[in-house]
């Protein structure tokens, strides 16, 4: 059988080119998304097109339910999950602490901290071997963010994603001696429609002088680094965090 992979907010930008790239790897792919019914269906028909599986599944990553209910769909159509790549996550409008409201607090926190710890939670559950599993992989989404705190901009989204790292490093002791390796991925400035969600369609190529490599990444780019965690040749990789931000 195919490793399974779950891929959170895979339905645009770097999930999607996940999804992709991963489906080439070997992986059935359970492509989740939230709104975006259209989006994710054509991932799904560009992976089946080149003769891979996978599956839409729509959730909430920060509601409890919804996540059970899509676990137990790729339970029931992929089968035992293998990887899972806690990808789905929102900016905001740019805006000064001092601006911003409790709701947009909460909604950071909610979907880009709760949902990774309510799908890795799910995930360990499956994958292990104190549950009977074979063991896995999780792979989350940070940021440079984390590192360098937004200022001005998206200090909240930078405080989610310093959680995530912390997040990352505590899970992954807490797992590696049940088969689970845990990583993190902080991408840099990265050319993707996220940055129009956060008001500022065309920051990945007005931030580009700032990065030494003098230009942004690409989400495939990013997905590259996501797959090779989530496989064979990264088997003694765990707790790490990866940068991919062309040095910046």
């Amino acid at each position: 059988m195919s490793p399974v992979v779950l891929i959170t907010g895979a339905s645009r930008g770097i999930g999607a080119a996940t999804a992709l790239l991963a489906a080439r790897a070997g992986y059935a792919v359970a492509v989740n998304y939230t709104a975006n019914s259209l989006a994710a269906d054509e991932v799904v028909r560009q992976i089946r097109q080149d003769g891979g599986s996978a599956i839409t599944v729509q959730a909430d990553v920060a509601d409890e339910a919804q996540v059970i209910a899509m676990f137990e769909k790729v339970d029931a159509k992929l089968g035992r999950l293998t990887a899972l790549v806690n990808n789905a996550g929102v900016v905001d409008q740019t805006s000064r602490v001092d601006a911003m409201s409790l709701a947009r607090f909460r909604r950071m926190f909610d979907i880009n901290v709760i949902g990774s710890f309510l799908c890795a939670r799910e995930a360990v559950k499956r994958m292990s071997t104190r549950y009977g599993g074979e063991g896995g992989a999780v792979v989350n989404l940070s940021s440079a963010a984390a590192r360098l705190g937004a200022p001005g901009q998206y200090v909240d989204y930078a405080a989610a994603k310093g959680a995530i790292d912390s997040f990352t490093v505590g899970l992954a002791k807490e797992v590696a001696a049940e088969g689970i390796r845990v990583n993190a991925v902080r991408p840099g400035i990265i050319d993707t429609d996220i940055h129009a969600s956060g008001g500022l369609p065309d920051r990945a190529r007005e931030l580009a002088p700032q990065v030494p490599m003098q230009r942004p990444g690409s989400a495939e780019e990013v997905a590259k680094t996501i797959v090779w965690l989530l496989g064979p040749e990264a088997s003694y990789v765990t707790g790490a965090m990866l940068d991919v931000t062309g040095g910046r």
